[in-house]
């Protein structure tokens, strides 16, 4: 009979190197975006060094920036941050009370 190993990861986020879940998805595309950035610049005849140094500059400066979101809002933080943006502070009412007190019968079904 064979024996199976079970996987008790499952429910849980993906995390590497202790970054979770959408810090991943900002590290690897701030990593890639820096990459083609880079090429451009390599491309188009930009000096090596200045290359290399925007290059290592903009990476470390990624990784910094993603690490300390991941330190400072958690797993599910920034996402919370983004929705306490959308969501409005107060609900403006401009129609006159009344109106909300008068009573209008609904049509009766046929």
């Amino acid at each position: 009979m064979n024996s199976y190993n079970i996987n008790k990861g499952i429910g849980r986020t993906v995390e590497f190197r202790g970054l979770k879940a959408q810090y991943l998805f900002i590290f690897a595309g701030g990593l890639l975006g820096t990459l083609i950035f880079v090429m451009i610049l390599y491309m188009a005849g930009v000096s090596n060094y200045v290359c290399l140094f925007l290059g290592a500059g903009g990476a470390s400066l990624i990784v910094w920036q993603t690490f300390s979101l991941n330190k400072k809002y958690g797993e599910h933080g920034l996402m919370k941050v983004g929705a306490r943006k959308r969501h409005p502070r107060y609900i403006i009412c401009r129609k006159p009370v009344r109106r909300y007190l008068k009573f209008t019968p609904k049509p009766k079904a046929v």
